[in-house]
């Protein structure tokens, strides 16, 4: 009984934690700002005006494997070329910033 009772527990805790939905890394409005300050000049309203192609957009991001807050984070610190990369002139947390305010632009449909 006190087997059967474990691991009605144990589903019970499971069930819990894969319920909870996620929330995104960052913080949207301080990203807006960082954002503003250091990749409008290329990607003003969510266009990329160096590569016409590779907007911003939530139909490009896909079709270009980055629609998802780790991958953008990682374009945002690493760049590629002709992007730089952000790290070391953006802290992690201001980067996780701008990738979720881009993410829930992407959403909006910028």
């Amino acid at each position: 009984m006190k087997k059967l009772l474990s691991v009605i527990w144990i589903a019970i805790a499971l069930l819990c934690f894969s319920l909870a939905t996620p929330a995104l890394a960052g913080d949207a409005a301080k990203g807006k700002q960082i954002f503003v300050a250091e990749c409008a000049a290329c990607h003003k309203g969510g266009k990329n005006l160096v590569k016409d192609s590779k907007t911003l957009k939530k139909e490009d991001l896909e079709k270009y494997d980055r629609y998802s807050l780790d991958k953008i984070v990682y374009q945002i610190t690493n760049g590629k070329d002709p992007m730089p990369g952000f790290k070391g002139h953006l802290k992690p947390d201001q980067i996780e910033d701008v990738a979720t305010y881009v993410l829930e632009q992407a959403e909006k449909g910028w």
